[in-house]
């Protein structure tokens, strides 16, 4: 029983945590993106990094060196991933 009680927190934490990862990052990637030309994918790409890194750089361009997980995430041909 004392197992199944711990598992049950476990999973209502990470639930929390996740939930609160996905809210924090719609308005941050919303204005990282704000000045691109390519809105579409820089959202999809940012929402996608925000989830994985938990953070987003500040600004609409650079400072990835603020979020090093954001930065060093790579494409297959080696380019950055996160906008």
């Amino acid at each position: 029983m004392a197992k199944f009680i711990c598992a049950f927190l476990f999973m209502l934490v990470i639930t929390f945590v996740i939930q609160e990862t996905y809210v924090n990052c719609a308005p941050k990637c919303d204005y990282r993106c704000s000045k691109t030309s390519h809105r579409k994918a820089c959202l999809t790409y940012c929402n996608l990094c925000c989830a994985k890194c938990l953070c987003v750089p500040s600004g609409t361009y650079g400072n990835k060196q603020e979020c090093p997980c954001y930065d060093n995430w790579r494409n297959k041909n080696g380019g950055p991933k996160c906008p």
